[in-house]
Formats: C-alpha cells, sequence, structure tokens
C-alpha cells in the first residue's frame, strides 16, 4: 500500500463531536461522506455501496475515528480525527491499494487525486455547517 495523497484541516469542536458526525457514514447518515443507495449488509459498521457503477467497502472505526472507503482496484480513501489544539484535526489519506499494475494506477488515479482538495474542503465545510462551527483546510 503506497500512500499518494495527505490532506490536513480543522473543524474547531472536539474530537468526539466531529467523529460523532463523520462516522454516520452509512446511507442517510449525517456525514459529507455518507454512502448514497443502499448498503450491503443493512446494519454495522462495514459495508457495501455501489457508487457511479463501482463497489465501494465502507469501513467505520469508531476507536480509532476513522471511516475507510475502498475501491475495488486500486482505491483506499482514509478519513480520521484527531484532537488539535483549535479543536480537531482531520486527516485524510488516499492510497494505492494495487497489486503492482503502477503505470495503470499512475494513469486512472490523477482525476481523484486532482479532485481530492475540493472534496476535502467540502467535507470539512460540511461537518463545520452541521457543528455550528469553523472548519477550514489547512495549507499542504
Amino acid at each position: 500500500m503506497t500512500e499518494l495523497l495527505e490532506l490536513r484541516g480543522v473543524v474547531e469542536a472536539t474530537p468526539d463531536e466531529v467523529a460523532a458526525v463523520l462516522l454516520d457514514a452509512r446511507p442517510g447518515g449525517r456525514s459529507p461522506i455518507a454512502a448514497t443507495g443502499s448498503a450491503r449488509p443493512a446494519k454495522g459498521d462495514e459495508f457495501t455501496v455501489t457508487t457511479d457503477g463501482s463497489m465501494i467497502t465502507v469501513t467505520i472505526d469508531r476507536a480509532a475515528r476513522s471511516v475507510v472507503q475502498q475501491g475495488e482496484w486500486w482505491y483506499r480513501g482514509v478519513t480520521s480525527v484527531e484532537p488539535d489544539e483549535r479543536g480537531s484535526l482531520v486527516v485524510h489519506r488516499i492510497f494505492n491499494v494495487a497489486p503492482g499494475h503502477r503505470w495503470a494506477v499512475r494513469f486512472v488515479s490523477r482525476g481523484p487525486l486532482h479532485a481530492a482538495p475540493t472534496a476535502f474542503a467540502k467535507l470539512l465545510g460540511g461537518l463545520g455547517e452541521r457543528l455550528d462551527c469553523a472548519a477550514y483546510p489547512l495549507p499542504a
């Protein structure tokens, strides 16, 4: 597994408050990254959803305050919440989990990697809106 990108941002609320929203990621949940469509199985902290024709496995780790979204081929996104003097530090990491095929991953990952900073800023904005507090990305 190779890390391709790391993004960091602050949400000015406690880690428990931020995690309560972020980890509510099942379809219909409060999280800005909540899955859409139907989840299988219907309950639990690990489930699959189909998004844009691709199957995504979502794993919620409440003890680690993190959500993992893994695609069928190369993509693994891990979003976690850590304590910070300003409230909470939200960290989003994108990994290549494909066994081999590095040349192909470099080609197909361009779009998601390019879109990630904007998507991450929207995630932070959604958390800030739901928690009625400031939220902002940190410079790379």
